[in-house]
Formats: C-alpha cells, structure tokens, sequence
C-alpha cells in the first residue's frame, strides 16, 4: 500500500517543482527571522539542526526557500529533511504545491476535499504532527467536525456531502486495498471535474505519506502543550 503511493509521489515532485517555483516569488525573509525559525525547530531522533550559524550553504538556502514563499515556518518533516535539503527543496515544493490546493498555480483539488484526503493519511500512520496541522484547518476549509473526528477514531463518517463521500471513498479504497475500482475512480472524477483533479489528489496522498514517513522515523515533538491524538 504504502509503496504504491510513495512511488506516485515522486512523479508529482518531478512535475510540481516546475509549477511551484512560483512559491518562491513572494518577499525573502530578514537574517533576524531566520535565525529564529531555525532556534524554534523541535529537533526528535534526527540531528535536525537549531542553530543559524551551524548551517552549511544549501541549508541556508534551503530555509530561505521555504519562508521566502507561503509558509509561515519549517517544522515538522520540513525541519526533518533540513538534513538532506536537496531532497527537502524539492519536496516541500511539491508539498507546497499540494497543500495551498485552491490558488491560482496550485492543486486543482478543492480545499475541503485535499484535507480530507490529508487526514486520511495521517491517520493511516497515526501521524501526530500531520494531524496537529491539519484537524483544525481541515474544519476551517468546511469539513464538518464530526466528520474529522471520526477519521481520528478510524470510523467510517455518516452523512456526507455526495463530493466528500466520493473522496472519502476513492483514498479509503486505495489505501486499504492499493487500487481502486472504475466506479470509485468514476465518481471522484466526477466530482474533481477530470483526470487532472485525480492526479493532483494522488500527489497529495503521496507527498503527505513522505511527510507522515518522516515524522514518524524523527518522533517530531508536538508544540508544547499540545496531548497526542492518537493515544
């Protein structure tokens, strides 16, 4: 299952990193905000680095990528891939690509449907972080709460919107089974408007397994405060 999904992300990396170059053409960040991004990280079993000055060239760069577009930091797996940060640029590229899902330039998935697909995944890995990031947003986009609490209790939801169930059934469908059927692919081609909405639903599906991967291999820290969710 998991290979599946890994393998589609990294055709949409290739294929985002060209579209979200246009991530990077908002204002780049002062030294004094970078260097307290960087001390803010919460490092896990990866020596993700927290100090500024201990940053090789391509970190440097790495960091000022990221906060040079919509981001507003580099917790979580983007701190983690600090580490490799060829690998981190390009992914958090794509990522970018997948989680602003409704701007001009960005995924063709409506927003509400990309975080429904998000929580799915994170669940599957019971991915804290992941989760922490996306709940509430998820809710903020127009999920119903009872219908994000359910996915963190592993329950099917009831009463769903016909556009909600479609996707709810095309990501429970692939990743229990790693395939779906024609009249799953059917109705959540339906209702993403075409072959490009699927594409871009799988890309996020994809890119958020590496993202809940890495969390779980670093055991990233919640934000202080914050009691898991999985527990």
């Amino acid at each position: 299952m998991r290979r599946y999904l890994i393998t589609a992300c990294g055709l949409v990396i290739f294929g985002a990193y060209v579209v979200a170059q246009s991530v990077d053409q908002t204002s780049a960040p002062t030294e004094a905000r970078l260097r307290e991004t960087v001390a803010n990280l919460r490092a896990g079993r990866i020596a993700t680095p927290t100090n500024y000055d201990r940053l090789n060239a391509e970190q440097k760069a790495y960091v000022t990528s990221i906060l040079s577009g919509p981001r507003a930091d580099i917790s979580g797996p983007l701190g983690v891939m600090m580490v490799s940060p060829a690998l981190g640029d390009l992914t958090q590229k794509a990522m970018a690509y997948s989680r602003f899902a409704g701007r001009d330039g960005f995924s063709s998935v409506p927003p509400k449907l990309n975080e429904l697909a998000i929580l799915m995944v994170g669940k599957l890995w019971s991915a804290e972080y992941v989760w922490n990031a996306h709940h509430a947003y998820g809710v903020r986009m127009g999920l119903a709460a009872e219908t994000v609490e359910a996915i963190r209790r592993g329950v099917r939801p009831t009463n769903l919107p016909r556009d909600e169930q479609a996707i709810y059934d095309f990501a429970d469908e692939f990743l229990r089974t790693r395939t779906v059927s024609d009249a799953t692919l059917n109705a959540a081609r339906t209702v993403l408007g075409g072959d490009r909405g699927i594409v871009d639903l799988v890309g996020t599906m994809g890119l958020y397994q590496i993202s809940s991967m890495m969390v779980a291999l670093d055991k990233t820290p919640l934000p202080q405060g914050v009691k898991p969710y999985f527990q």
